[in-house]
């Protein structure tokens, strides 16, 4: 009876370590702090949505070559940002995007880009590179993506990283990550 219970129990943990994705671990680095997408709009703080990143790691990242990509909540078609570069441990790293008519303007962004960002939803992702992601039109998608640093899934999202996207955004708010970026949430 041992042995038959040894057994199934070594037969479920084998079974299940076979069927279960494996986790994608947290940057040990570069992580997106805030999404902004309310930029322009009615209410809005800010005339631009935008992006910050933050290095929580102990060392300098160089990021030239990167891009912040954005694809809407079900899309899989990416638009990039270029990022120059580095940043500094501890440091944001500030990304300017799609500029409307209200609020006031960005500090100086360390890189500017084009992409609208909706306030219902979307994904934001981090690349150490400038290959244009297809992934992200469901959940886990991007997840096998090497080159993929950081995910943010937020509102309506498709695919996301962890157990489900972002709370929704509104013209007055961004999502922030917890301790300003450095925890991996």
């Amino acid at each position: 009876m041992r042995r038959a219970l040894g057994l199934l129990l070594f037969a479920l943990l084998v079974g299940g370590a076979l069927t279960v994705p494996a986790a994608r671990s947290a940057s040990p680095d570069v992580v997106v702090s805030q999404v902004y997408a309310g930029g322009g709009n009615a209410g809005a703080p800010f005339v631009s949505d935008y992006v910050e990143l933050f290095n929580r790691g102990s060392s300098a990242v160089d990021v030239g070559g990167w891009t912040v990509q954005y694809a809407s909540a079900a899309g899989a078609s990416w638009q990039l940002t270029a990022l120059t570069g580095s940043i500094a441990p501890g440091r944001h790293y500030l990304v300017g995007l799609a500029a409307g008519t209200v609020g006031a303007a960005l500090p100086s962004a360390d890189a500017t880009g084009t992409s609208n960002l909706a306030v219902s939803g979307g994904k934001i992702a981090v690349v150490r590179d400038a290959t244009p992601l297809t992934c992200g039109a469901s959940a886990g998608s991007c997840s096998a993506v090497g080159s993929v640093a950081d995910l943010v899934g937020y509102g309506g999202a498709a695919d996301y990283e962890g157990s489900g996207p972002a709370e929704n955004l509104d013209n007055t708010t961004a999502a922030t990550r917890a301790s300003e970026g450095c925890v991996d949430t």
